[in-house]
């Protein structure tokens, strides 16, 4: 027995000083070296806050691709979500000092900023992530602050422009059952948009036994912009914020105080007169808006579609196309072109780090690298071939209906561990060098192939392949979006922005809800209340990021 012992104690001696010898080159798959030898690891597992999204505190190894990355590289992570106040939970990791290994904090970046609760990413980088500096290298010089490090690594770099076929982003939504009524009209401006929805309301003023409504708005908390943002998209300027830019000039100016704001309050003043606006819409919760929209009886309302996703599914799941929601560029007159869709972008202002807790820099960014291989990137964002996806004679990458109906499911998603890796890590977007969409939802085929007979019908009568063939294709903005500038906390570009948001939750209900005759001098009071504030100190960083940006692209052009 003493000799077994010694004989175990010399080999378990031996393979930690072969794990010791490997452990630069980790994650290297193609090291130099005889081809019979294998990269060896010591287990490990980090730790992951992920304030950006909801979901089940869970490691990664108990999903498909964390098993298998976790048997490549030792890797496996502890996810963890917000449970609670997200301020509360930021403010106790900082005033503790004690942070989780990687941390994406989202709207809570900048405390963590001020904190110095990251690390400098750009030596690990350079020494230790030759495919994430790949994909990343032409917005590296975007990703350095003032002081020229890297302290987090943004949700996307961006490689080639492709618009995802149903329209991911923001839109004026009408049910499919409104056209219908109607022998499927063009509906091009926010008149038209309504006077068809007004139409229907006196055709059904009730549905299943309720009061149907003509128009909502999600206004919840955080959520507001999808209040604010309608008037620049319905005057052809694409989500750039409190700001829009003109492309002449290529300076910005907010527009809260300006004629197209106005204009958009004003008709939602006209159709609340009418009893078309949803009556509730400044009082309903988030969840709430979602129910109602999911009851079948809102017949529009303008949003982006990453946040009604779960109504949309709801609603598909019953089989009643009439009820489902179709994506409409509306402007506000004949002639102007649409700028819904986004334009190739890449986003600063947020992203993963790695804190100070972390007793490993260098292996998480050794996995960071592994995750950026291009192959595990299709793994992720793709899955298995022949059992998640196909690809046919040309190379082309496709999703027959029972994948397309398997890789939906959020019990797959969790099991499979796209819900844990697909976003909020360093990840390629766009188009792989193969042509093919770096996300199987932007892919033309899959879209195509998984259509109901009813939304084959509707794209025949509207001449369309895919439902974005309707929206016009993006013009270039190397600044977009302009809303990821870098604002100081506690500046007075800051102090604007969060004055003018509170002034907005203030007055759009009153203007929105007020009778006809009072809209002008509520107007003129809330803008005389706007101008007030520090406008110029606001438009002065949103040009200054503008101004870098579009000479970092004639730069690189």
């Amino acid at each position: 027995m003493k000799i077994n012992f010694l004989k175990w104690s010399i080999v378990f001696v031996c393979l930690l000083l072969i794990v010791g010898c490997h452990n630069k080159d980790l994650f290297n798959l193609d090291a130099e070296g005889p081809e019979e030898e294998q990269p060896q690891w010591t287990p490990v597992t980090f730790t992951y806050f992920n304030a950006v999204t909801n979901g089940q505190n869970t490691y990664s190894n108990m999903t498909t691709l964390g098993k298998r990355f976790e048997e490549e590289t030792g890797v496996n992570i502890k996810v963890e979500y917000p449970s609670n106040d997200l301020d509360t939970t930021i403010g106790v990791m900082i005033a503790s000092g004690q942070y989780p290994d990687m941390l994406s904090p989202d709207v809570a970046i900048d405390k963590i900023m001020e904190a110095e609760a990251f690390i400098p990413l750009n030596d690990l980088i350079e020494e230790h992530a030759p495919n994430l500096k790949k994909v990343y290298e032409p917005y590296l010089d975007l990703m350095k602050h003032e002081d020229g490090n890297i302290y987090f690594i943004p949700f996307g770099a961006s490689h080639g422009f492709l618009a995802n076929p149903d329209i991911d982003q923001g839109a004026f939504w009408i049910q499919r059952g409104v056209l219908k009524e109607f022998g499927y009209p063009e509906v091009t401006t926010l008149d038209e948009y309504f006077q068809l929805i007004e139409s229907y309301v006196a055709n059904y003023p009730e549905i299943n036994g309720e009061k149907t409504i003509g128009f909502t708005a999600l206004t919840y908390d955080w959520r507001f912009f999808a209040m604010t943002n309608p008037p620049a998209h319905l005057a052809g300027y694409p989500n750039d914020g409190d700001v829009i830019v003109n492309m002449e000039t290529y300076k910005a100016s907010v527009y809260g105080n300006k004629e197209i704001t106005k204009r958009y309050l004003k008709k939602l003043n006209e159709i609340n007169a009418k009893g078309l606006f949803d009556d509730k819409a400044f009082v309903t919760t988030y969840e709430e808006y979602l129910h109602t929209i999911s009851s079948g009886r809102v017949l529009g309302f303008f949003d982006y579609r990453w946040q009604v996703g779960q109504a949309f599914n709801f609603l598909s799941a019953k089989g009643d196309d009439d009820l489902e929601y179709m994506a409409l560029p509306i402007v506000f007159d004949a002639g102007i072109t649409d700028q819904y869709v986004d334009p190739p972008s890449f986003n600063s202002n947020r992203g993963i780090g790695i804190t100070k807790s972390s007793e490993d820099p260098v292996r998480i960014m050794q996995f960071w690298d592994y995750l950026m291989k291009e192959e595990n990137q299709k793994l992720i964002s793709w899955g298995i071939e022949g059992e998640t996806y196909e690809v046919n004679e040309d190379g082309r990458y496709y999703r027959t209906k029972e994948q397309m109906k398997k890789t939906n499911q959020e019990e797959f998603k969790e099991q499979f561990g796209i819900s844990i890796f697909e976003w909020y890590w360093p990840r390629g977007a766009g188009l792989f060098p193969n042509g093919n969409a770096w996300e199987a939802r932007r892919q033309p085929e899959v879209a195509i192939e998984n259509y109901t007979k009813e939304e084959q019908v509707l794209l025949e009568i509207y001449n369309l392949d895919v439902f974005s063939d309707l929206f016009a294709e993006p013009k270039e903005r190397p600044w977009f979006p302009a809303w990821s500038a870098r604002i100081e906390p506690g500046s007075d570009a800051a102090i604007f922005k969060e004055q003018a948001q509170r002034l907005q939750r203030l007055w759009f209900p009153q203007l929105v809800l007020s009778k006809p005759s009072e809209f002008e001098a509520k107007w003129e009071e809330y803008v005389k209340e706007y101008e007030q504030l520090n406008i110029e100190a606001y438009e002065k960083v949103m040009n200054e990021f503008i101004s870098q940006r579009v000479e970092w692209s004639e730069n690189r052009n």
